[in-house]
Formats: structure tokens, C-alpha cells, sequence
């Protein structure tokens, strides 16, 4: 419960969730990433914190109400924890690198909060809330689409249409928390390092042929 606060808004008196409301969004969070949304009810959340179902709704007057904070903050974090890693001055690959590592590292550090999240990313009946984690995805991944323009700019990655590319790039790594086992050989930011270099390799642009001659003779 230490890591998933982070994850959350602060309450109207500027403080972030403590004590049972903690608690419940933990154990909801891990219930939801489980079983699927819909195969949790009030009852077994209220069960596994050890309190009465009236106790639990005092706190939270549905399932939506606790899956929705958690949602919107994995979404939200996501982006800020990967922008704050990226260096805008940096080579576009060490970029691309970065963010793949640190997407895995986030991954890694969520699990559960990611898995619950994004069962529900469509389905929030909140259509304000809806569009604020759109508009949190969206940036996320257009910092994506600027490593890799920026890449093919310089010369390092060939002429590819960036969307595709990019879609290319989270499809291999937006399904890591449901298969990735911490108990596992690998840390998730090894098996981040490991994609990159099968992307780069499939993305990077080819040598001229000059370039290559130079090189064999």
C-alpha cells in the first residue's frame, strides 16, 4: 500500500488517501486486476478489508467510485513518470530506450493498479473522467511519436509513418504487466532493453551503400 497512494489525488484538504480508504483501494485494486471488474462485487472487496458491506459503503457508494481514482492516477502517472525520465536533448534512440525502460519500470513498480485501470479505460460511465484519461493517453503517447520523428529526422530511424511506428513500439509493451512474472529471470526493465533492441533494429535506418563500403574495405 505504500506505492499505490502515490497513484491517487489528494483528498480537499490537500492530503492523499490514509487508513481504511487506503486500504480499500488496495485491496480493490488487486480484486479488479484478479478477477475482472465484473467479477468483483462490493461484498468481496468488503470481505477481503474485513469490514461490513455498510462499513465499505460509507466510503465508497459503488465499484466505479474506487476503480475510477485508480484509472485516471495510473493513467496520469504513467505519462509524468516517463516524461520526467525523457531528456529532449538527447539522441532519439537513448530516448526511445528511456521511455521503453521506464514504461517497463512503471509497469513493474503498478502491476495490479495497471492491470485494473486499463479493463475499464472505455467503459467509465463518467464521460468527463473518460476524456481526461484519453487526454492524459493522448500524451503519453504523442511523446512517443516525437522520440521517434525526431529519430527519423536525424537520420537514425528510417521514413516510416510515426502512428504506425508508435503503435508498433506500445503494442509491444502495453501487455507486459498481464505476463510479466517478478519472480522471473528477468527484471521488467531487462525485458524492456531486450524489446528496444529488436524496435531499433526493425526501425533503424539503413546504412548507405557508401557508408558500407568504407566499412568492409
Amino acid at each position: 500500500m505504500d506505492t499505490i497512494v502515490e497513484l491517487l489525488e489528494l483528498d480537499e484538504g490537500g492530503e492523499p488517501p490514509q487508513g481504511r480508504i487506503l486500504q480499500i483501494f488496495d485491496v480493490a485494486c488487486r480484486l479488479f486486476a484478479q478477477r475482472g471488474f465484473d467479477g468483483v462485487s462490493m461484498r468481496d472487496i468488503a470481505t477481503e478489508c474485513g469490514v461490513s458491506k455498510a462499513t465499505l459503503y460509507h466510503y465508497f457508494p459503488d465499484k466505479d467510485s474506487i476503480l475510477r481514482p485508480l484509472a485516471m492516477g495510473t493513467t496520469r502517472s504513467l505519462f509524468q513518470h516517463v516524461a520526467k525520465h525523457d531528456d529532449p536533448t538527447a539522441a532519439a534512440l537513448v530516448r526511445l530506450r528511456s521511455f521503453l525502460v521506464e514504461t517497463a519500470r512503471f509497469f513493474e513498480r503498478f502491476r495490479w493498479a495497471w492491470i485494473a485501470g486499463s479493463t475499464a479505460f472505455w467503459s467509465d460511465p463518467k464521460t468527463r473522467a473518460r476524456k481526461e484519461r484519453i487526454a492524459w493517453r493522448d500524451r503519453y503517447e504523442q511523446l512517443l511519436r516525437e522520440i521517434l520523428q525526431a529519430g527519423i529526422e536525424a537520420g537514425a530511424l528510417r521514413e516510416t509513418d510515426v502512428r504506425i511506428a508508435g503503435r508498433f513500439v506500445l503494442g509491444s509493451i502495453n501487455w507486459m504487466p498481464r505476463w510479466y512474472d517478478p519472480a522471473g529471470p528477468l527484471s521488467a526493465a531487462a525485458i524492456a532493453e531486450s524489446f528496444c533492441d529488436m524496435i531499433i533494429d526493425g526501425l533503424r535506418a539503413p546504412v548507405p551503400a557508401a557508408r558500407r563500403k568504407v566499412a568492409s574495405g
